[in-house]
């Protein structure tokens, strides 16, 4: 990789071009399409992400302005009125397929796992709402006098990445969304009350699918006395009435230690410690921190487009910049905050230095460039 190449064009040479147009022809987003490819679209919706570009004129503004540096990106500066069309028109199934086939291929480099002793993947489940202006979004219903979208998504904690997403209308139900996943058995599940739904619960548990929820207060349930075992784990079992199957379900009661709270969980592992339970369980903040993440650093509240289509295609956009920005934090020896590495790289896209080596030492003086003759490419490896 020469030297001329910017730090932009580096971070999306981990998404090979070849792969994005055979994904192109796949969803058909290119069908009688004539002007802007789908490749300039998605630098442009990068761009707005990762340069914090606030509207259509901010984008063909910023990469107009740097048009000498476009050539090693393969694109032209687009109009505002074509990728305004493209937003509306293309198919947001492509980035949706950008971003699971970019997963697949950022968890197969990373080597992080969870910091639990038990061998079992562990996700969370939860959701976030997008609230929208319902005079201008009125495809988006959700109250009567409000619109939002809602970002379901979970979370593998193998590295803290985002590995799935839904985006639906937001009076959609967190269960109703559930049903529709599937994990592979053994897997462990965390979510929050608003997934209590004793047929999603019967389900998994047939599928050996494992869970870890908080108690409703109002839940009914029969309490099950078993003979005292040494090796038993603490906390109680309890069998809930209305379940469709004969499961047993574990209730655990935990107190907090800063608030003397008390804290009951619901969960069909029977093998784990109750401190263990309630560690799980804490450990769901992380996906709420994602959400906060995405929403304080990406362009994920106000959106350059108001249909249906653009809007999908600029949140799958964001997933794709979040899911590219925690592998590179995973890649650097530097204490980077996601806060901070997006701050800094927004100020070095067009920066022509070495990827990698700025991840590591970002404050260091750079190398002469005619002593730097090529770089290293930053890779899945």
């Amino acid at each position: 990789m020469k030297a001329s190449c910017s730090m932009f064009s580096q971070i999306l040479k981990l998404i090979p071009r070849l792969e994005f147009e055979k994904l192109v022809r796949d969803t058909g987003a290119e069908r009688a399409a004539k002007g802007l490819s789908s490749w300039s679209q998605f630098v442009a919706m990068m761009f707005c992400q990762l340069g914090r570009a606030h509207s259509l004129r901010e984008i063909s503004g910023g990469l107009k302005s740097c048009e000498g540096k476009l050539a090693h990106l393969g694109i032209e500066a687009p109009a505002r009125s074509s990728l305004s069309y493209a937003n509306s028109h293309r198919p947001w199934q492509l980035y949706e397929q950008v971003f699971y086939q970019l997963f697949e291929r950022v968890r197969g480099s990373v080597k992080a796992k969870h910091k639990f002793r038990f061998k079992n993947k562990l996700v969370s489940l939860d959701s976030t709402v997008i609230d929208l202006c319902v005079s201008v979004f009125d495809w988006a219903k959700f109250r009567r006098t409000k619109g939002a979208v809602k970002l379901h998504m979970v979370l593998d904690h193998d590295g803290y990445l985002p590995c799935f997403g839904v985006i639906t209308e937001g009076k959609v139900h967190d269960v109703k969304v559930a049903h529709q996943l599937t994990f592979a058995p053994g897997t462990v599940v965390v979510d929050d009350r608003g997934y209590n739904d004793y047929r999603l619960f019967a389900r998994w548990t047939e599928q050996e699918i494992l869970f870890v929820t908080r108690m409703k207060d109002n839940a009914q349930y029969r309490r099950r006395i078993a003979a005292f075992s040494p090796t038993r784990p603490s906390g109680s079992a309890a069998s809930a009435r209305r379940t469709n199957g004969p499961h047993l379900l574990r209730r655990v009661v935990a107190v907090r230690a800063d608030t003397g709270d008390i804290l009951v969980f619901l969960t069909n592992h029977h093998q784990l410690g109750a401190s263990t339970v309630a560690a799980i369980y804490k450990e769901k903040w992380q996906i709420e921190l994602l959400f906060k993440a995405l929403k304080q650093n990406l362009k994920i509240k106000t959106f350059i487009g108001t249909s249906a289509n653009a809007v999908k295609t600029q949140i799958w956009c964001a997933l794709i910049s979040m899911l590219l920005l925690r592998y590179l934090q995973l890649r650097s020896r530097f204490g980077w905050s996601l806060s901070n590495l997006v701050a800094l790289l927004r100020m070095n896209l067009f920066t022509h230095r070495d990827l990698q080596t700025w991840l590591d030492q970002p404050f260091a003086i750079p190398p002469d460039p005619e002593e730097a003759a090529s770089q290293t490419v930053l890779d899945f490896a």
